[in-house]
């Protein structure tokens, strides 16, 4: 029997680790960026870094934040003070490798299991800093200023178009030539682009559902997934190794 074909649509500077896992299942990784991001040094992010001793948390919400930061700011995170929490164990275990203490990751790795944790603490009359890119949803920052908090974005990386469009084109006619078997998206934005490639978007749609096995990391991204009206799965928890054992096992039952 053949390796499972598993496409990887993540960004290539974060898609290591998703291809060795797809290697270790016993699968074939072909990797496709739908997506690029570029750590940014803008005026908000060095602002952000000025005002370090007035925030009572930080939320880091990517590991590319972190990237962004070290690069421009290479004593910004060894010294924070305040409070941390961070969406994501990826995002966490890189900070705790700095030497730092995460106060708050939520169960649900998604802005609105971060909400509901503060939520939940009763966490109020904050300052809150929140280094992302300018393309992230609005729902953070929006639901904590709700809950009364001064929010404080900043701009640490780019979310960019991807920029090696031929390996999605590329991926695209493998999908029509049934040379693919599943295909995985990590991001709202992974999807996004990927339908911006495509032309006959109806037709790839029918292919993902019908010929593949789509798989999303979790529901934010699976909304997107709906929106081209592609069936999809995603796992109970919201992170790459756990969505590529639910892969591994939907291609076992076939």
């Amino acid at each position: 029997m053949s390796k499972p074909v598993v496409a990887i649509t993540r960004p290539k500077d974060r898609a290591q680790k998703a291809c060795e896992i797809v290697e270790r299942l016993g699968g074939e990784a072909i990797l496709a960026p739908t997506l690029d991001l570029k750590p940014v040094n803008t005026r908000s992010l060095k602002d952000f870094v000025a005002k370090k001793d007035e925030f009572d948390w930080i939320v880091f919400t990517s590991p590319t934040t972190i990237v962004s930061l070290n690069k421009f700011y290479p004593d910004f995170i060894k010294s924070i003070t305040c409070k941390l929490a961070a969406i994501g164990n990826k995002t966490g275990k890189l900070l705790e490798k700095q030497g730092l203490t995460i106060d708050l990751i939520p169960a649900d790795f998604t802005a609105e299991g971060l909400i509901d944790e503060f939520k939940k603490h009763g966490i109020t009359g904050k300052v809150i800093g929140i280094p992302r890119t300018a393309s992230a949803r609005p729902v953070l920052p929006e639901e904590l200023e709700k809950l009364g908090n001064e929010v404080i974005l900043a701009e640490a990386y780019k979310s960019l178009f991807p920029m090696d469009s031929k390996a999605v084109k590329d991926l695209i006619s493998k999908i029509e030539n049934k040379k693919i078997d599943a295909i995985t998206f990590t991001s709202p934005l992974t999807v996004e682009n990927f339908f911006e490639i495509v032309e006959d978007k109806e037709k790839i749609a029918k292919f993902l559902s019908d010929n593949l096995i789509t798989v999303s990391i979790g529901p934010i991204t699976a909304k997107v997934l709906e929106k081209y009206n592609v069936a999809y799965i995603y796992p109970d928890t919201y992170t790459v190794p756990d969505m590529m054992e639910l892969l591994f096992e939907k291609l076992k039952e076939q």
